[in-house]
């Protein structure tokens, strides 16, 4: 069991450095880019006019997307660099979109939306539940959510392909600390993820596990070869009963 705190966890990735958020401004990183992104704009489709709350949107990039692309966005974010961040750039060029510094598991009314999107944020809560709660109890009946996480069955995928031409791994049911360069991740089986959807009465509507493109793959860095055999990320859409 983890001795970490929600508040201990945002403190953390709250202090990412100005210089690393810039790299990621505009589509986020490399993976984001290439396999997460277009497989979570497939499945939230045309948002012209809709409400989407962007849960845990960190520097604001995927916020910045949907608006773009006519979305009435919300984005929230506990993270004060993360926040900041965001903030300055909605301000610089405004695309209308609405920034609220909260922890998503204690998510102040916000109205209801017609979407609500979790990218590469469960993994990040120590205490997630209450937060995949919160993304639910904020969509409209038959609104949709979608969340990604680092796929529970490879999330050492890379590294370990460098290392060992393969991936290995030797333990997967319990819970585990996956530490990074600017804050901690928790490994959990696929199933605690899917049971918590489906008991706050969830439709299941797509589960995707996107594969990199070879082409993309030969002008990667080292090793991104794996992401073409195997999938690091998992891509889940649900809808609100």
């Amino acid at each position: 069991m983890t001795q970490w705190t929600n508040d201990a966890a945002i403190r953390r990735w709250g202090a990412m450095p100005r210089a690393v958020l810039e790299t990621m401004e505009h589509d986020g990183d490399f993976a984001k880019r290439h396999l997460v992104n277009p497989v979570l704009l497939r499945m939230l489709g045309d948002v012209r006019g809709r409400r989407v709350l962007d849960a845990g949107c960190g520097n604001g990039y995927l916020s910045r997307m949907l608006a773009e692309r006519g979305a009435q966005v919300v984005g929230v974010e506990p993270g004060r660099s993360l926040f900041d961040f965001a903030v300055e750039k909605e301000t610089a060029q405004p695309r209308g979109i609405r920034y609220v510094q909260a922890d998503l598991c204690q998510l102040p009314d916000l109205g209801r939306f017609d979407a609500v999107v979790a990218s590469m944020v469960l993994p990040a809560i120590p205490d997630w539940a209450p937060a995949m709660r919160a993304c639910v109890a904020a969509l409209s009946p038959g609104g949709l959510f979608v969340f990604t996480v680092n796929h529970p069955c490879f999330e050492q995928l890379w590294p370990s392909w460098r290392e060992h031409g393969e991936y290995r791994t030797r333990r997967y049911l319990a819970e585990y600390e996956i530490e990074g360069p600017h804050g901690v991740d928790f490994h959990r089986p696929l199933s605690a993820y899917l049971n918590e959807l489906t008991s706050l009465g969830c439709r299941l509507r797509e589960i995707a596990e996107p594969g990199l493109d070879p082409t993309v793959a030969d002008a990667g860095p080292e090793g991104i070869d794996a992401y073409v055999h195997l999938p690091n990320f998992l891509v889940v859409a649900a809808e609100r009963a």
